[in-house]
């Protein structure tokens, strides 16, 4: 077990890849399969969520299949049922309207690892934030607050949804750490984490040239 939670099973589920290398990867790999040069993936969503959603505490990191929570804001009845129906190894990623209210906390973390549940991306706030580092379960959010919810919406479970202007389907691979959340669609999992795996050693390629002597400008041919 890691000291935030994620079992060696889950984190070899992406490679031990970060997000940055990830969503760098999934760019290579649409345009690798569209057969064009263009720097963007084009017409393709977008697989970053937004940076106001991150890390509850430092050193959280999470790799895991996400299973979708649809709620309401100021409302954390559907995450009740969330951590009770969600498979063991999986992420819960919850849409929340944003709302700045403590849908989630030191109970729910404590409920959601003995389920298994190996996290949660929020889009909305929690609380209970030092607790939830104590117990290494990995959390993140775009507010931390005190504010009370009600238990009225039981909400929709594995919905798809989107989450930080991004879609997010029940089976999709959600890798989140300090440099942000990414959601890899679960058809393109194996063709981006190959992807991964080229891009790694082209860049030990770079750091063994740099530390002979190289610099960046004749590396990248920005001369």
């Amino acid at each position: 077990m890691t000291t935030t939670g994620t079992t060696d099973s889950v984190l070899i589920g992406a490679r031990g890849h970060s997000s940055a290398t990830l969503y760098e990867a999934a760019h290579a790999e649409a345009r690798a399969r569209r057969g064009t040069n263009a720097t963007h993936p084009g017409h393709e969503a977008d697989l970053a969520v937004d940076p106001t959603i991150r890390a509850a505490w430092a050193g959280a990191r999470i790799a895991a299949p996400a299973y979708t929570v649809q709620g309401a804001g100021g409302d954390n009845l559907a995450l009740h049922h969330a951590v009770a129906n969600a498979p063991a190894g999986h992420v819960l990623v919850a849409d929340l309207g944003g709302a700045s209210f403590g849908h989630w906390g030191e109970v729910l973390a404590v409920a959601a690892q003995q389920r298994g549940i190996v996290g949660l991306v929020i889009d909305g706030g929690v609380r209970d934030v030092e607790e939830m580092r104590e117990l290494g379960f990995p959390v993140f959010s775009c507010n931390n607050t005190v504010r009370g919810t009600r238990k009225l919406f039981p909400g929709a479970l594995g919905a798809d949804i989107h989450l930080g202007g991004v879609p997010v389907a029940t089976g999709d691979l959600v890798v989140a750490d300090a440099d942000g959340v990414v959601i890899i669609p679960r058809h393109r999992v194996q063709a981006v984490l190959e992807q991964a795996d080229e891009r790694i050693a082209k860049e030990q390629e770079i750091f063994e040239a740099l530390r002979s002597g190289a610099t960046t400008l004749t590396l990248y041919g920005l001369e």
